[in-house]
């Protein structure tokens, strides 16, 4: 497998989208399901209503119709995608990103659910060789299932790595911190397993209120953010040196400054620990600097990654402060905020104007070598259908009048999170 991530080929730049949405049209999942669910299944899609306008319209079945898909991406100059869950599972009330964490009573059918969104995407990945890395899903109810499936999906060929749930606050899940989760991070560092964990999916239920809704999009990110200081503080990494932690679309300009605070936190916290002058916060640290280990920027740089679906002009600046080889491109495929089809004017819009080697590795390089996509084999693709150097390094004067991606809203230069 090819290693390169600095340059881009025959004058084409290599695009890997690091966040995409996938999975079956819902009667479809049935013949991966065990027999003994088919008929509880049956009765259970009878009377599913989906709730969901963009998997009840013409276009729904780009998540799972693999031709028109690759020809949409390939129109897009995409060449390969990692590919997170999209639509309904068997037995879920919702999208498993936004699904609430299932009762003791659901545990089974769950499961169930999520294993036939397994072996799916492994066969929808396998009729597109080479192009497609495939995100399994897990829950975290039962860490022993959750490590022998991943040892499962790994074996059947995914290699997006395992989509690791959110624990929103009230769900009685153990935090993120516990060391309950511990033979979960064990075996996704023996199999160079990434753990990617997606905005959006670790939110408290707030209801449909106009001001909940409201409130849902002020604080959706923040929610998902608390993986990162969760799996640092609960020494995670000090523990399995080789973790990798992925947040996709989450944004990436909050990254700098959150990484400063934690610093800040571990400073007054652990390395004021045991001084004669302790800090007020030290009180709070006892053990800690035990548990955790390095600060959190120096995790950062050795275990975190971002998948930065549809980059914003505005994050660019910071690529030094977040890491050049920690960026991702994504483009959001197929959801409506995806930078489809304009993903050239989102690269432009972003891109125009950098050295053609940072480019190459922010678009497709780092991708490559987080999730193992041969870019040797990507690069002859690419030379057919990715976006040229010379054009993604003209400057967007006008966006698309159509085009619905925060890739191309004005303003958003303030991030707070």
């Amino acid at each position: 497998m090819s290693t390169r991530t600095d340059h881009s080929a025959a004058g084409r730049y290599t695009v890997i989208s690091a966040d995409c949405h996938a999975g079956a049209d819902l009667l479809d999942y049935k013949p991966y399901l065990p027999k003994r669910h088919h008929d509880d299944f049956d009765a259970w899609a009878a009377d599913y209503v989906n709730p969901y306008e963009d998997l009840l319209a013409d276009t729904a079945d780009r998540n799972w119709n693999s031709g028109r898909r690759l020809a949409e991406m390939e129109a897009d100059g995409i060449v390969a995608e990692v590919v997170f869950p999209n639509t309904i599972p068997p037995f879920f009330p919702s999208a498993s990103l936004m699904a609430p964490v299932p009762t003791p009573e659901e545990l089974d059918r769950r499961w169930a659910g999520l294993r036939a969104h397994n072996r799916w995407l492994a066969d929808f990945c396998a009729e597109a060789p080479g192009q497609r890395a495939g995100v399994a899903q897990i829950l975290l109810n039962d860490v022993d299932e959750a490590v022998r499936e991943v040892r499962r999906t790994r074996e059947a060929g995914l290699t997006g790595g395992v989509l690791l749930p959110g624990v929103p606050p009230g769900s009685g899940i153990p935090e993120l911190y516990s060391e309950v989760y511990d033979p979960l991070w064990a075996v996704c560092a023996e199999l160079d397993v990434p753990v990617n964990h997606h905005g959006g999916s670790a939110s408290p239920p707030l209801g449909d209120e106009p001001a909940a809704r409201a409130v849902f999009m002020v604080e959706t990110t923040w929610f998902s953010h608390r993986a990162l200081w969760h799996l640092i503080f609960g020494g995670a990494f000090r523990r399995h040196p080789s973790l990798r932690l992925v947040l996709t679309e989450q944004g990436s300009g909050w990254i700098p400054g959150v990484l400063e605070m934690l610093d800040y936190y571990h400073q007054r916290l652990v390395s004021a620990a045991g001084r004669s002058a302790a800090t007020a916060e030290s009180k709070f640290g006892a053990g800690l600097a035990e548990a955790m280990g390095q600060r959190p920027s120096a995790v950062w740089r050795e275990n975190c990654y971002v998948g930065a679906s549809f980059m914003r002009p505005h994050e660019v600046p910071l690529r030094e402060r977040i890491g050049r080889d920690k960026i991702m491109w994504g483009s959001d495929y197929p959801h409506d905020e995806g930078t489809q089809p304009y993903s050239r004017e989102g690269l432009r819009i972003a891109f125009a104007g950098l050295p053609p080697e940072e480019v190459a590795a922010m678009v497709g390089g780092n991708a490559a070598r987080v999730y193992g996509f041969d870019l040797e084999f990507l690069d002859a693709i690419a030379a057919r259908v990715g976006p040229t150097v010379a054009e993604i390094a003209e400057p967007l004067t006008q966006v698309p009048a159509d085009a619905t991606s925060p890739a191309f809203a004005p303003g958003g230069s303030v991030r707070v999170w």
